[in-house]
């Protein structure tokens, strides 16, 4: 895989288990929690990752495309996205809410609401440099020497976060039986904090991603009651009261 994509709990302070059911990748959301996505690059070359949550752009608010912007993230390094970007200096904060109070449905686009998505595009090559007699002339390298993090614009340019600075997924899990589904949770618009984000050229290999990456999330409740994961065992207690309670009046 070009990148590792996986989800921080921000409030409860842990890295969310990923379940895999019918090729599909999960993790369980808590509602009122804030979340990040963090990015790991596994390559030695900068990739640029285009990031949608609930089907919207992270960065730009339009209805999520591989096309859009996204961010530039150097070899090797990780990037940590914990919000809806408002400018290059603050974000509004990704957690888990309501279906009906998410961003996505807010907005009228409720159809995406429970999957994140990460598009990963490799950087085009630079040509070889170019010589002229008499004397050798290199032609100058564009921003690619450039290792942070960073936002990109359609094909040309990007914000890229200053702080520091993956899996695929079909057929849903039978529900268990008798199992209620309830209404399915999305990513609120949460309180704004700084994030620092500025502006870095990358030219993409191709149009089309080399790689994209979902992951899903639901409440517990409903991915135990859609097959997804196994119910949490239930354990019997032999002596459930510690102290002999008052007698009724």
């Amino acid at each position: 895989a070009l990148a590792e994509v996986s989800i921080y709990d921000r409030s409860a302070g842990a890295m969310l288990p990923t379940f895999r059911s019918d090729g599909r990748w999960y993790v369980v959301g808590r509602t009122g929690d804030e979340y990040e996505v963090h990015i790991r690059n596994n390559t030695a070359a900068d990739l640029l990752a285009v990031v949608s949550v609930d089907g919207v752009n992270v960065v730009s608010g339009e209805t999520a495309s591989p096309g859009q912007s996204g961010y530039v993230i150097g070899a090797w390094q990780s990037l940590d996205i914990r919000g809806w970007r408002k400018s290059l200096a603050r974000i509004a904060a990704f957690y888990f809410t309501d279906r009906s109070d998410a961003y996505a449905t807010r907005t009228g686009r409720p159809d995406e609401v429970g999957v994140i998505g990460v598009a990963l595009f490799r950087r085009k090559a630079q040509a070889p440099a170019e010589l002229e007699q008499p004397q050798p002339r290199i032609e100058p390298r564009s921003d690619d020497q450039l290792r942070q993090p960073a936002p990109a614009q359609r094909r040309g340019e990007a914000p890229a976060a200053a702080q520091n600075a993956a899996p695929d997924f079909s057929v849903e899990g039978a529900p268990a039986p008798g199992a209620a589904i309830e209404p399915g949770i999305g990513t609120g618009h949460g309180r704004s904090e700084a994030s620092h984000a500025r502006y870095v050229g990358f030219e993409r290999e191709s149009d089309l991603p080399n790689e994209i990456v979902e992951l899903r999330y639901d409440s517990r409740a409903n991915l135990v009651a859609r097959g997804i994961i196994p119910p949490r065992p239930r354990d019997p207690n032999p002596f459930p009261a510690r102290f002999v309670p008052d007698p009724p009046r």
